[in-house]
């Protein structure tokens, strides 16, 4: 498949036989349109990582192709990433399309079918895109992407302020866990989490030594993706 720039999108077969339900030849290609530097973009790769599905990644967004065609907004009008194509069916949404591969791909303890273990790894969900995003949005934007119009140092300091004090939450609830964000085992809530934590530690700042979140972070380096989609120097 050709890119932007005649760029070639190769297929990533990610496919393990050793998923519960989930046999090679029942699982078509699944498509992820996004640049691989967009968080939200890799929180899906990682999920089809973590799955063992077979999927090819097209570069859409920022330098690469823009979102704004008729092309892409037939797809998503919004204009945004990601967007996955599985099979004849099209979703937009990081948080909806993880918790869509989960439901048809996935098994226990990913996504837990009980209601109130699935709703524990919902509201880390929940809280990753909505108080933890809005949190560092300032901060990132004049730190890491060196936007003129976030450069005023009181909002500045606010926001990073801001954003460790949400990082020291999760910190105090890591410690109280012992182990990932919706208990003893990893599930689906652990992949935008960990994409916050690793974000939240490449951005040039003042942090302060969050134990928990550091002992999390490394935990995580045994999981499929992680290297590759996770911690790989991309904040």
């Amino acid at each position: 498949m050709v890119g932007a720039a005649g760029s070639i999108v190769e297929p990533v077969s990610c496919l393990s036989p050793d998923i519960p339900g989930i046999q090679p030849e029942s699982v078509a290609m699944i498509t992820v349109l996004g640049k691989v530097t967009s968080i939200n973009v890799r929180k899906v790769l990682w999920c089809c990582t973590e799955l063992g599905l077979p999927f090819q990644q097209e570069n859409w967004g920022g330098d690469f192709q823009t979102t704004q065609t008729p092309e892409f907004l037939a797809l998503n009008p919004h204009g945004l990433v990601p967007v996955i194509r599985d099979g004849d069916f099209v979703l937009w949404e990081s948080n909806s399309i993880l918790r869509y591969l989960a439901n048809r791909y996935g098994a226990d303890p990913l996504y837990p079918q009980e209601p109130r273990r699935r709703a524990q790894v919902d509201q880390w969900m929940d809280w990753q895109a909505s108080d933890l995003n809005s949190a560092w949005r300032y901060a990132f934007m004049a730190l890491v992407r060196k936007s003129p119009v976030h450069q005023q140092p009181a909002e500045l300091a606010a926001a990073v302020a801001g954003w460790n004090a949400h990082m020291g939450r999760l910190d105090r609830h890591l410690d109280a866990t012992g182990a990932y964000v919706a208990g003893q085992d990893f599930t689906l809530a652990d992949i935008p989490i960990a994409l916050s934590v690793n974000r939240w530690q490449s951005t040039p700042m003042d942090r302060p030594d969050y134990p928990a979140v550091a002992n999390y972070f490394e935990r995580l380096r045994e999981r499929p993706g992680f290297g590759a989609h996770c911690d790989n120097g991309a904040p």
